[in-house]
C-alpha cells in the first residue's frame, strides 16, 4: 500500500447462497481480503470478472494484504483464536461471580450495618444485575467505535477498582452503589464476547466457541456462592470481594498482553493511520471509512434499535417478557436461598452456598439437551430439502415441556419447603425449574436470531435489557411475598404466572411468519 499507484485492490465476497442462509453476519463482514498486485503485473480478477471488465478501485482505500493476510482475524492460527476464546471464557466467568458469590453472607451484612429492611436485603444482590441492564447500552456502541480490546481492558480495570471499593464499603448505600458500578463494568465481556467470537471464528466453528464462552455466565452465579459460603464463614463477607479483586487484577494484566483486537474496522483504521504517517498520503483511508457512520450516529442506532424492537415488534416484546419473567424468578430464588434454608433446614453459611449447585445442574442439562435437539431438528429439515423456517426453533415438543417444567419446579420447591420435606426434594425442584428455564431461553433466543439475522446484536440487547431489569427488580418483592403467602402459595403464585406464559411460543410457532411481515420495522 505504500506505493498505492502501482497496486490494485480486489475483494472476495460471500456467495449469494451464504447470504441467503444467514452465514454472513455484520460482525464478520470484513472476512473479505485484498489482493495486492505487483507493479506491471496483470490486474487481479474479482469474483471471476475478466480484468477488462473489472471495476476500478480507489488506490487510497486500505484493506487486507491478500486473502491470507495474517492481520485479518479470520486468518489467525487456530491456537491464537482458541487462546482468545479461552481468555473471554475466563472473563465471563469472573464478572458474574460478583453477582451472587456473597449471597450466603447477606444476613451477616445486614447485621453489621444494622439494616432490617427486606427490600434492602434483596436489592443488595439484584442491584448488580441492574448494572448488567444499563451497561450494554454504552458498551455495545463504544466497541464499534474504539474496538473490542480497548473495551475489555477498560472494563477489567474499572471492575477491579469497583470491587475493591465494595470491599471497603462502610455503609449499605456505598456498597450498593459500587455493586451497581461493578455490574456496569462487568457487563463488557458478556455484551461483546459473542461479537469477538464472530470476528475471528468461521461459521462452522462458532457453535463450539460460543458454548465455551457461555459457560461463564451460566456457572458463575451458581458456583460462586458455593465457595463464597465457606469463605464468608471463615473470614467474613469482605474477603469475597478481596478474592474477586485479586483474581480480576491478575486477569486484567494477563488480558492486556494476550487478548488481541479482533474487530476488523478498528484494525484497518489503525493500518490506514500507520500508512498515512509512513507515506505522507493523507488521503489514505480504511475500506469501511466511507460507509461508516459517525460515532454519534453509531451510538444513536445502537441505543435506539434495541428499544425499537422491544416496543414495536410484538414477537420481540412477548418473547422478551417471557424471558424476563422467568429470569426474574431465577434471581428471586437466588436472593432468598440464604434467607430460606437456614430457618427451614438449619443450614449455615457454607451449606447455604451449596444450594446454588442444583441451579447449575439444571441449566447445564437444559443447554445440552435443548441446544443439541434444536440443531438436529434444523439439520434434519435441511437434509430432506425443506427450507429453514425460524419457527422450527419453537417446535411445541421443545417449548411446551420446557415451559411446563418451570411452574412444575416452582410448585415442588415451594410446597416441599413449607412442609419441611427433606432438603433434597426442593433442590430437585430447583433443577427442574432451571432445566425448563434454559430450554425456553435456548428456543426463544435462537428463534429471534433466525427472524432478525441482520439485527442479531440489537435483538440480544433488547432481551438483555428487559431480562436484567426483571432480574434486578422482581426479587425486591420476595421477602414481603413469602411473609404474606408463605413458601407454598408464594412460589405457587410465581408458578401460575409462568404457566400463563407457556402458550406464547406456541402462538408464534403458528402465527410468527405472518406477524413478522405485518410488523416489518425496516431495520
Amino acid at each position: 500500500m505504500a506505493d498505492s499507484s502501482s497496486s490494485q485492490l480486489a475483494f472476495t465476497k460471500r456467495s449469494d447462497l451464504d447470504l441467503e442462509k444467514g452465514a454472513y453476519e455484520p460482525n464478520s463482514d470484513l472476512e473479505a481480503a485484498t489482493i495486492v498486485a505487483d507493479a506491471g503485473s496483470e490486474p487481479a480478477t474479482r469474483d471471476g470478472v475478466p480484468p477488462g471488465e473489472k471495476e476500478e478501485k480507489d488506490p487510497n482505500v486500505v484493506s487486507w494484504d491478500g486473502p491470507s493476510d495474517p492481520t485479518n482475524p479470520m486468518n489467525w492460527t487456530m491456537r491464537k483464536k482458541w487462546s482468545n476464546v479461552a481468555v473471554l471464557a475466563v472473563l465471563t466467568f469472573i464478572t458474574p461471580l460478583g453477582s451472587s458469590m456473597f449471597a450466603p453472607g447477606i444476613p451477616r451484612i445486614l447485621a453489621e450495618f444494622k439494616e432490617e429492611s427486606s427490600i434492602t436485603a434483596t436489592f443488595i444482590l439484584s442491584v448488580y444485575i441492574l448494572g448488567f441492564a444499563f451497561g450494554p447500552l454504552m458498551v455495545a456502541p463504544m466497541s464499534e467505535i474504539y474496538g473490542r480490546s480497548l473495551l475489555y481492558n477498560i472494563g477489567n480495570v474499572f471492575f477491579t477498582i469497583f470491587t475493591i471499593c465494595t470491599a471497603l464499603s462502610n455503609s449499605i448505600g456505598m456498597m450498593m452503589a459500587f455493586r451497581f458500578l461493578m455490574g456496569v463494568a462487568g457487563s463488557v465481556p458478556i455484551t461483546i464476547g459473542s461479537g469477538s467470537i464472530a470476528d475471528m471464528m468461521p461459521v462452522e466453528m462458532r457453535g463450539r466457541a460460543m458454548a465455551a464462552w457461555a459457560l461463564g455466565p451460566l456457572l458463575g452465579p451458581c458456583v460462586g456462592p458455593v465457595a463464597g459460603g465457606y469463605l464468608i464463614r471463615a473470614a467474613g463477607w469482605r474477603w469475597v470481594y478481596w478474592l474477586i479483586a485479586m483474581v480480576a487484577g491478575i486477569i486484567t494484566v494477563f488480558t492486556f498482553f494476550t487478548l488481541k483486537e479482533s474487530y476488523a474496522p478498528v484494525i484497518l483504521e489503525k493500518k490506514a493511520a500507520r500508512l498515512r504517517k509512513e507515506t505522507g498520503n493523507q488521503e489514505l483511508r480504511s475500506e469501511l471509512a466511507g460507509n461508516a457512520a459517525s460515532p454519534a450516529e453509531k451510538i444513536k442506532v445502537a441505543i435506539v434499535r434495541p428499544l425499537k424492537l422491544l416496543f414495536f415488534a410484538p414477537i420481540v416484546t412477548c418473547m422478551a417478557l417471557y424471558i424476563a419473567v422467568t429470569y426474574g424468578i431465577l434471581y428471586l430464588l437466588f436472593s432468598t436461598f440464604s434467607l430460606v434454608f437456614p430457618p427451614h433446614y438449619g443450614f449455615g453459611e457454607g451449606e447455604s452456598g451449596l444450594v446454588f449447585i442444583p441451579s447449575a445442574i439444571g441449566m447445564a442439562l437444559g443447554i445440552g439437551i435443548f441446544g443439541t435437539l434444536s440443531d438436529r431438528l434444523v439439520k434434519s429439515k435441511l437434509d430432506i430439502g425443506e427450507r429453514h423456517r425460524p419457527e422450527i426453533r419453537l417446535t411445541p415438543w421443545f417449548t411446551m415441556p420446557a415451559g411446563i417444567a418451570i411452574p412444575a419446579g416452582l410448585f415442588i420447591y415451594g410446597w416441599t419447603i413449607q412442609y419441611h420435606v427433606h432438603w433434597i426434594v426442593p433442590m430437585v425442584g430447583v433443577v427442574i425449574f432451571a432445566f425448563g428455564l434454559m430450554g425456553v431461553m435456548m428456543c426463544v433466543q435462537n428463534y429471534l436470531l433466525d427472524v432478525y439475522p441482520r439485527a442479531a446484536a440489537s435483538v440480544t440487547a433488547a432481551l438483555a435489557v428487559l431480562r436484567s431489569l426483571a432480574g434486578a427488580l422482581l426479587p425486591l418483592c420476595a421477602i414481603d411475598m413469602y411473609s404474606a403467602l408463605d413458601m407454598g402459595w408464594g412460589n405457587s403464585l410465581l408458578a401460575f404466572i409462568s404457566l400463563g406464559l407457556v402458550p406464547i411460543p406456541l402462538l408464534f410457532y403458528t402465527f410468527g411468519a405472518r406477524l413478522v411481515k405485518k410488523f416489518d420495522l425496516k431495520l
